[in-house]
């Protein structure tokens, strides 16, 4: 066992040792470069894939992130000139969270943070205009928050509130944006930030409002959007949403029967925008009813009051007395009767049917629908195995038009037109379904490729390098070429000379003696000999020194 474990230890030894110089070298050439390969596929394998942690900040806001990145050891690497901090993509959204949690970055504005440090004392006119500051700089920092504005800085004109209306100033604001080089805003986005703004303020209105790009171009209307021609871009947005909306109907329903690529349809559709309000109030004859009734009756019995003219004469005392006469007999047998007064009222009150109604109209109500489709021939394969596009029946032109009626819900009383053509399309070929993701665009493939990368090195180096290495130490090594006898014809000391036969095409060797070489002139004449009796091979032996040569 201990005998084994030595000779596998003397083996690399015993290899090198076989080795000529030339091929030392090569092998520690080949080693090197093997470290080197799976160092660098280990570091480029294992090195981790960094991601932008923040972007766009400012020299006193990135001096302040990377302080607390170094403080949380979280490694880092600098892009777009020190613009952009990127940090491990595994890390970057526990990072922010972070940082965030430490009020990084800051921003290049201030906010409503300066009413934090208030002094006791401060006049009233230092805290309206830290309240001022303050709303500007938040205002800023919201519309920077957006894609395509780099930074922004918000005046706002807050005039002094006065008790009496009529004294009372409107307040303003104006905006100043720079926006990323080739982006730019559109007009809903324009309109959006207006009213950001407005509404952040108190009593400021919307046309109160004007943003300014870097370069100076005025982004909102001078007019403040009053007396604006045509639609705005909210209502023209609706208005191309219904129609492909309509035309996608249309073009899902008809696809299966006419092909994905054998029907067109557009659809024009005239929505009313307008906001109505109505309010009615309706009686119904008809109907009424008793709400109330009061009835008043009055009867008085007794003598009657003061009767005459009034004046002096009906004013006059009573006269004197007279004593009573003695009544008669007929007057006893009927008593005096007293008067009677009676007074009656009587007041009803009816209820009356009343309808009160209030109606606010609906915004975006379709008025009208217009509708145009066509339809490509339909392709039919003939008997020898050609197609043909031939025009469709009118009964199936019927069928396609009352689809097309009931996918856009059809309406006579709005006035809605259906226009349905069968025409040749003129070039167009079927539709191809979207192409696959590319094998080497699929995610699993950069990771992949780390991995084969280093397996196609290793292999080349192995079949290139180490075989033919150890292929040449399975031979056996070859001695020096001046070490190795030089093989000789059997001769004749004496050189030979030929001397013609009586038969033709035959020879006879006779050896001339000649006095005996040594030393140089001996090994000279020797190799004449070989040379003129066998020149293939000298021929061989001088290729082999030429090699053993190169070799070593």
């Amino acid at each position: 066992m201990a005998m084994a474990a030595r000779d596998l230890l003397s083996a690399p030894g015993n290899l090198l040792g076989r080795l000529n110089p030339m091929q030392k070298v090569m092998a520690m050439v080949g080693v090197a470069a093997l470290v080197a390969v799976l160092v660098g596929s280990f570091l480029w394998s294992g090195s981790p894939e960094y991601k932008v942690l923040f972007s766009n900040l400012s020299d006193r806001d990135g001096g302040l992130v990377i302080e607390a990145l170094q403080k949380m050891n979280v490694p880092y690497k600098m892009a777009d000139g020190g613009g952009a901090i990127m940090v491990p993509a595994d890390r970057v959204h526990e990072t922010r969270l972070k940082l965030g949690a430490q009020g990084l970055p800051k921003g290049s504005g201030v906010g409503f943070e300066l009413l934090d440090n208030e002094k006791l004392g401060t006049s009233q006119f230092v805290e309206q205009v830290n309240y001022q500051r303050g709303l500007e700089g938040e205002l800023a920092q919201s519309i920077a928050s957006l894609a395509a504005v780099s930074a922004a800085r918000v005046h706002l004109a807050l005039p002094r509130q006065s008790v009496f209306v009529r004294d009372q100033e409107k307040p303003s604001a104006s905006v100043v944006l720079t926006l990323y080089p080739g982006r730019f805003l559109e007009d809903s986005q324009v309109a959006g930030i207006v009213h950001l703004v407005a509404s952040s303020v108190p009593n400021l209105s919307p046309d109160q409002v004007k943003i300014v790009d870097q370069s100076g171009k005025l982004l909102t209307r001078p007019d403040g959007g009053q007396g604006q021609v045509g639609l705005n871009p909210s209502q023209l947005e609706y208005v191309q949403k219904v129609e492909k909306q309509y035309a996608k109907r249309i073009e899902d329903i008809l696809a299966p029967i006419l092909g994905a690529n054998g029907v067109r349809a557009e659809v024009s559709a005239d929505i009313d925008f307008s906001q109505t309000e109505q309010t009615s109030e309706s009686y119904n004859p008809n109907v009424s009813m008793i709400r109330s009734e009061q009835r008043v009756t009055d009867q008085t019995v007794g003598t009657t009051g003061p009767i005459g003219i009034p004046g002096a004469l009906s004013n006059q005392p009573p006269g004197a007395a007279n004593a009573p006469f003695t009544a008669t007999a007929a007057s006893a047998a009927s008593p005096a009767v007293a008067p009677l007064t009676s007074h009656s009222e009587s007041t009803v009150n009816y209820e009356l049917d009343k309808t009160i109604s209030h109606t606010k109209q609906q915004v975006g109500v379709i008025k009208r629908l217009s509708v145009a489709v066509v339809v490509n021939n339909r392709p039919v394969t003939t008997k020898e195995g050609r197609i043909e596009y031939r025009p469709l029946q009118p009964a199936e032109l019927t069928q396609i038009n009352n689809l097309v009626r009931d996918a856009i819900g059809f309406n006579p009383n709005r006035n809605d037109s259906v226009n349905v053509v069968n025409m040749a399309f003129n070039g167009v070929d079927a539709l191809d379904a979207a192409p696959a993701l590319p094998w080497w665009q699929q995610p699993w493939v950069v990771e992949l490729a780390k991995y084969g990368v280093f397996l196609i090195l290793g292999l080349l180096f192995f079949f290139g390098v180490l075989r033919p290495i150890i292929k040449n130490l399975g031979k056996p090594a070859r001695e020096p070429a001046a070490e190795r006898p030089l093989a000789l014809p059997e001769t004749e000391p004496a050189p030979v000379q030929a001397v013609p036969a009586a038969e033709p095409g035959q020879a006879v060797l006779q050896a001339e003696i000649v006095p005996p070489l040594s030393g140089y002139e001996a090994d000279m004449q020797t190799v004449k000999q070989l040379v003129a009796h066998d020149p293939k091979k000298a021929a061989q032996v001088i290729k082999e020194w030429l090699s053993d040569d190169g070799k070593g």
